[in-house]
């Protein structure tokens, strides 16, 4: 007996000692940089897109239809109902089977997804369930932007949560990174053949300086028209269309301001296909720029604001084609229970339209 534990002692030891040779092998002939260094590496790659959103179909038709929506906050009033409801699907149960008609959905989300504290009616800060997320998700939401003066509320700590769960449930996010590379980064996102980038930019007169990202710090992508520039150039290189999203203009004001049309127009003139804008809460007027369409502002999606205008938004369903965009459908939305989209139709619709001052049968 005891020759024979001695011999399988000898025989553990021999396994030890061999994986360690392993082990001692691998460690020597592997590079692994320090935590510094790894970082730096991160910043430096291209934005993460979740796996969905980078499949490309059997048999492309290259046709895709995305529906662009206004500003959706999910916080404060907004929260408060999903809670007295048990819900976390409520502000979208109106609309659902319209966001999910489109190959995409397309929005700008103005709160930071993290836990935390609840926020009151009447504060100017917004935090909301990151559980939140997954709904985006699953209500066709395959991008959003974060380019604006409410996904920093809750600091660099609260962005990072909330890019993180984000992309944790398959939704991409444009605008915002944890490097001024990562956003003014573009997002690519294929469907049916088509391959679309997604840039997004906040004027900075909305939002304080600490708000900005820098090389090595995390924040939202400005309206620097030199950058845009710079994005807009190595978008095209990567997809067939160019989408800017601008989240500027005055808040609750019918028509754009100085900044939003040289902004806009200055990222056509780089190459953009279209213009997306938010902000204002309010739908303002639109215009066709050498043969593309600017929407300075859709006004409001989900919110809990009480203004009759500010309950009062638009959808656009956009249909592309290999050879362009073949058709861009605005859809009049109305904010019931201040926090629930619904869908209009008829002269109420039509009076919401009529809004953007601008024709689109021609296409």
């Amino acid at each position: 007996m005891k020759k024979f534990i001695a011999l399988f002692s000898i025989l553990i030891l021999s396994v030890v000692a061999l994986y360690g040779l392993v082990f001692f092998y691998y460690f020597n002939n592997h590079s692994f940089p320090d935590k510094t260094n790894f970082l730096a590496q991160i910043a430096s790659l291209p934005q993460a897109t979740s796996t969905d959103n980078q499949v490309v179909q059997d048999a492309p038709s290259n046709q895709a239809s995305i529906i662009f929506t206004g500003d959706i906050m999910l916080s404060r009033g907004v929260a408060q109902k999903i809670k007295a409801k048990h819900d976390l699907n409520y502000p979208f149960l109106a609309v659902g089977d319209y966001l999910k008609s489109a190959d995409l959905v397309f929005g700008n989300l103005e709160t930071a997804l993290l836990p935390g504290r609840e926020i009151g009616l009447g504060e100017m800060v917004f935090r909301a369930d990151p559980k939140l997320a997954k709904v985006l998700y699953d209500f066709n939401f395959a991008v959003v932007s974060l380019a604006n003066n409410h996904t920093m509320n809750f600091g660099k700590v609260g962005l990072g949560q909330t890019l993180q769960n984000l992309l944790g449930e398959g939704v991409d996010y444009a605008g915002a990174g944890l490097s001024a590379l990562e956003a003014y980064n573009p997002v690519v996102i294929h469907r049916n053949g088509l391959a679309f980038a997604f840039l997004a930019y906040t004027d900075n007169d909305v939002i304080p300086a600490s708000y900005f990202a820098t090389a090595t710090t995390t924040g939202v992508a400005y309206m620097d028209i030199p950058k845009m520039q710079q994005a807009i150039k190595t978008a095209r290189e990567r997809a067939d269309f160019v989408i800017v999203s601008m989240h500027a203009g005055n808040e609750y004001k019918s028509y754009p301001n100085t900044r939003q049309t040289n902004f806009a127009r200055a990222a056509i003139d780089a190459g953009a296909d279209l213009v997306i804008g938010h902000h204002p809460h309010v739908v303002q007027t639109a215009e066709q720029y050498k043969g593309k369409y600017i929407f300075y502002s859709l006004g409001n999606f989900i919110f809990d604001q009480a203004a009759t205008q500010t309950k009062e938004g638009l959808t656009l369903k956009v249909f592309f084609t290999k050879d362009g965009i073949a058709k861009i459908e605005p859809q009049a939305v109305y904010i019931k229970d201040f926090s629930q989209p619904t869908l209009l139709s008829g002269p109420t619709a039509d009076k919401i339209i009529d809004r953007l001052k601008i024709s689109l049968d021609q296409l």
